[in-house]
């Protein structure tokens, strides 16, 4: 398994830069690294100062660089879906439509560009992956995927095998899959091995975000007063969706002093400005990542004291709004949301209350 880098920050603070610094610098240190990028113009590869394309390419030793192209990866993720189409219908029915003749719907880039990566760490090829994504909130969103795809697949499962729809419909659900599918189904397990599979990879995608050691955010900004608002609204929202933020580069500037406490606990890194094609002062400027894992870990359950706390930087209580459905505590903090399943210990018990310290979102029970 591959140590997934992401960088997030304002347009124009130079996060391209600093990601292909990061690859330059993990691959120095003998690690096999894989460079994507979902920015398919040409200036990816004249940053790069390399031809790259939708298939990895060797760009120095143990480096390998990608451009995560939408059609491409519908393309092919079309292919997948047919084959499993094959497996478990009967009468298949996408046979005679091709990837080629697709269109890319709105927010498809994100789940495309999640999938590749999952691809390329199950791959085993690669010690680290870096992700250039083409916008930070978009980037949040594709990590956020697995969150948000299992509390729906949970709760709406749920909600129809105990309904009354559900119930009238349960003696007919099995003949009617039957006659369609290789396999029958039950409304207790609509979609069969399918649906499990399914499920237990966003599961095992859930747990890899919420991993400091094999999902990791830094933050890139400069002194503008801008960009630093932009990256402390980011990490606030990348810690509602459970990423790790381990620090901060701060790009053009050497002054860490005007940023002042803003970031704190975070470590402030600067970072020069890039003189040509010379990356050795850049590369050297980067701090460790794998220190990035210290950095405070979204959620912390407290079973013994009854209590769920959240670090929510740069947001207030009046941001935030906490509500509770059943065995979950949602969180809603700027434009993100947060489900929170409770330990046995905790379900059931109703919030007593909610209060903010020092950055953190303390929910008891």
């Amino acid at each position: 398994m591959a140590i997934i880098l992401t960088f997030l920050g304002k347009g124009g603070t130079g996060r391209t830069t600093v990601a292909i610094a990061a690859a330059k610098r993990l691959a120095s240190e003998g690690k096999r690294v894989l460079l994507a990028g979902q920015d398919t113009s040409p200036a990816f590869g004249l940053l790069l100062g390399a031809s790259v394309g939708p298939d990895p390419q060797e760009i120095a030793a143990n480096l390998k660089a990608v451009q995560l192209e939408t059609a491409v990866l519908l393309e092919r993720s079309w292919e997948q879906l047919k084959k499993l189409e094959a497996q478990y219908v009967r009468t298949p029915f996408f046979k005679e439509v091709y990837g080629q003749e697709l269109g890319v719907l709105p927010g498809m880039d994100e789940a495309l560009a999640l999938n590749a990566i999952r691809e390329y760490d199950a791959s085993g090829e690669y010690d680290a992956i870096v992700y250039d994504g083409s916008s930070d909130r978009a980037t949040l969103r594709m990590l956020g995927m697995p969150e948000i795809l299992t509390w729906y697949w949970r709760r709406f499962r749920g909600v129809f095998s105990g309904s009354e729809l559900g119930k009238a419909l349960s003696p007919f659900v099995q003949p009617v899959t039957s006659a369609v599918f290789n396999v029958g189904w039950t409304t207790e397990e609509i979609g069969g091995q399918p649906a499990r599979d399914a499920n237990d990879l966003l599961e095992r995608g859930q747990a890899a975000v919420a991993d400091p050691n094999r999902v990791l955010a830094y933050l890139v900004t400069s002194a503008e007063e801008s960009a630093i608002a932009s990256s402390r609204y980011l990490w606030g929202s990348a810690q509602t969706v459970g990423l790790t933020v381990g620090g901060v580069i701060l790009n053009r500037s050497s002054s860490v002093a005007a940023l002042g406490d803003r970031f704190d606990p975070l470590t402030v890194t600067p970072f020069p400005t890039r003189q040509g094609n010379d990356w050795e002062p850049l590369i050297d400027a980067l701090p460790n990542f794998a220190q990035g894992s210290r950095a405070p870990r979204p959620v912390e359950i407290d079973v013994a004291s009854g209590q769920v706390r959240l670090f929510l930087p740069s947001f207030d209580k009046k941001q935030v709004k906490l509500t509770q459905y059943g065995p979950e505590v949602t969180i809603e903090a700027g434009d993100q949301r947060r489900n929170v399943f409770l330990p046995p210990q905790l379900k059931g018990k109703p919030v007593k209350g909610a209060k903010f310290q020092n950055g953190y979102l303390i929910v008891s029970f």
